[in-house]
């Protein structure tokens, strides 16, 4: 562990040294962007038993990564959904709209991670080959051959080879940061993702906050019997205008500008998806069971949950039947108005925003521990 640590703050100091030395003596406001790669073994069936490297994004302030300081209850990891990396959806580089960056300017030191077959990290090799999509999914890159024979189906991934890339992460940055704990932040996907590990690892989490969490209370509790669907998706920036249009409920629900720089962001996180058709966003496709009525109500992790009003992806009845049947004792949900699947990108982001960090600051959203808040709503 010292050995870690000792690695850490030497690369800190090598790398910021000239930035930190034009701060004052006080904590610099420029928040710092440090790229880890974490090794894994393997869980994923196509590559079991080899390394793979799991892309890991910290946002901190350079006083909070160079000091010391105590920081048990201040460790925060963001969990992706279902197609988009962890760094592009949570550290949106366009005005106050990075939900990291918001956490870390509080001294947070926040960190995201992209599942293997997504982003930056290691993507298994089936992945590469574009006759592994779906006949529609190959109908929208403009092959001449498609449809083309896949070379395998089924899901790339699951939810327990998730669960143990999260476990791997977490252990790291446990050890890195001298913490016993960390909060974990989901969307989506994310919430089977996050909130099913915290259901099993209650010693290695502090808080939970859930976007959007896919939650079904009848997914069955064993692995279901495999599929001869495709092993991945994929998705066009067209796709991905037309869906976020399709939960539009409120005039000037979100930025044009916004969407253009994640679909950037997207693009840049995957350089062989980039050059497929006009460029697409590729995603493993993943087999999820577990995270069920029986294993959320033995859940005791404090969890905010957060229900948009339009969301036409994952409806907010299924976060209020997660609200519901949270074992949690200390458990609130966010109903909140004007927004999307994609609320963290939408005019209504600092709503969200502040009712997180209040969650991890306290474990309340407006003074309540437990019970029903609603932000975002206009006259």
């Amino acid at each position: 562990m010292q050995t870690v640590k000792r690695c850490y703050f030497a690369c800190l100091y090598l790398v910021f040294a000239g930035h930190i030395g034009a701060a004052s003596a006080d904590d610099s406001d420029a928040i710092l962007s440090i790229d880890h790669y974490v090794m894994q073994r393997s869980t994923v069936a196509s590559i079991e038993g080899q390394y793979v490297q799991l892309y890991l994004r910290e946002r901190v302030l350079p006083a909070v990564a160079l000091r010391g300081a105590d920081l048990a209850g201040r460790v925060v990891l963001f969990v992706h959904g279902a197609g988009t990396p962890a760094e592009v959806a949570f550290d949106v580089p366009h005005q106050d709209y990075s939900w990291m960056a918001y956490l870390a300017a509080s001294g947070y030191d926040v960190f995201s991670v992209d599942m293997t077959g997504y982003g930056r990290s290691t993507r298994p090799p089936i992945m590469n080959n574009s006759c592994n999509l779906s006949a529609d999914n190959q109908t929208d890159l403009r092959l001449r051959n498609a449809p083309c024979r896949s070379s395998a189906t089924g899901p790339a991934t699951t939810i327990q080879s998730d669960w143990d890339d999260i476990n791997r992460t977490v252990d790291y940055i446990r050890e890195l940061r001298g913490v016993e704990r960390v909060s974990l932040f989901g969307w989506s996907l994310g919430g089977p993702r996050a909130g099913g590990y915290a259901a099993q690892n209650p010693n290695k989490v502090d808080k939970l906050v859930l976007l959007a969490p896919a939650y079904s209370r009848d997914l069955p509790s064993e692995q279901p019997a495999a599929d001869d669907g495709p092993v991945m998706t994929s998705q066009s920036q067209a796709s991905f205008v037309s869906n976020w249009n399709r939960q539009v409920g409120c005039s000037n629900q979100y930025d044009r500008e916004v969407a253009e720089s994640v679909w950037s962001e997207m693009l840049a996180s995957d350089v062989v998806g980039a050059t497929w058709g006009p460029g697409m966003r590729r995603a493993p496709r993943t087999a999820v069971w577990g995270w069920n009525q029986a294993m959320v109500s033995r859940s005791r992790t404090p969890t905010l949950m957060i229900a948009a009003a339009h969301d036409a992806q994952v409806d907010a009845d299924r976060v209020r039947d997660l609200f519901d049947d949270l074992g949690a004792e200390q458990k609130v949900l966010l109903d909140l108005g004007c927004a999307s699947h994609n609320a963290m990108w939408e005019r209504v982001h600092l709503d969200m925003f502040a009712a997180s960090l209040e969650w991890l600051d306290s474990g309340t959203v407006d003074g309540m521990t437990r019970g029903v808040v609603r932000r975002g709503y206009r006259n």
